[in-house]
């Protein structure tokens, strides 16, 4: 099925890449989804797929790097390295300047996510990305207080369904970080009879409070796992 979508979008009128940022002066993100759509299928797909992102998920992680234009993203808790090689491949299409700080948990700490021998495997070697061990958002500020703090910066926060965790890393993230561009994951909302765990949602809502409206939220929709993109107005 794949092939033969990515089939179809090559017989399409190629566009150029630099066109993706449709408008820069607009007042919300905005990208030309046909290049993104394309990007997506021809450079994402065939090498991190489709697990833990859906398509509409790695549509919103591309678009608001290509829209924030950031100088250094950051990004934690995500297995084999697939955010980060993510983020890597759009910097490099796109033309980004931007470095990548992937960040997973020391060799001897115990969780059931740790990837162990195949941390970072998707972005070894790429001299762009510069793998890290540590507690996540606390290694991130580390690092980010070290570097030009007018530069654009991304944050990606990987939830893991955990309302506490939400929490703590974007409260830190917008406690220290000026103007800071931030993608969540695991955010999607249902009724209760659903029972699901909203705990992400959940702590987006407390931590901005009364504070909500100096924000743009942007969220994927209609079923799990989730994700928002927020930053300053």
């Amino acid at each position: 099925m794949i092939n033969k979508l990515k089939s179809l979008v090559n017989k399409a009128p190629a566009q150029k890449v630099s066109d993706a940022r449709l408008n820069a002066n607009c007042t919300i993100p905005e990208v030309n989804k046909w290049i993104m759509s394309d990007f997506i299928l021809n450079t994402l797909i065939p090498v991190v797929g489709t697990r833990p992102f859906p398509l509409d998920e790695l549509m919103l992680m591309s678009s608001a790097v290509v829209y924030s234009r950031p100088s250094y993203i950051f990004e934690w808790g995500t297995h084999i390295g697939k955010s980060a090689r993510i983020f890597y491949e759009t910097t490099k299409v796109f033309n980004i300047h931007c470095s990548v700080h992937s960040i997973d948990l020391p060799d001897d700490v115990t969780h059931v996510e740790h990837p162990k021998n195949e941390r970072g495997m998707l972005v070894r070697g790429i001299k762009e990305v510069t793998l890290h061990q540590g507690d996540g958002v606390t290694k991130a500020l580390e690092i980010y207080n070290t570097l030009d703090k007018e530069a654009p910066a991304l944050f990606f926060v990987d939830g893991d369904h955990e309302y506490e965790s939400v929490k703590r890393e974007l409260e830190m993230i917008l406690n220290t970080v000026k103007n800071p561009f931030v993608l969540l994951h695991d955010t999607f909302y249902q009724s209760k009879e659903s029972k699901y765990n909203v705990g992400p949602f959940n702590a987006i809502n407390d931590v901005l409070g009364t504070k909500a409206n100096a924000y743009q939220l942007i969220s994927t929709q209609m079923g799990l796992p989730g994700m928002t993109f927020l930053y300053k107005k």
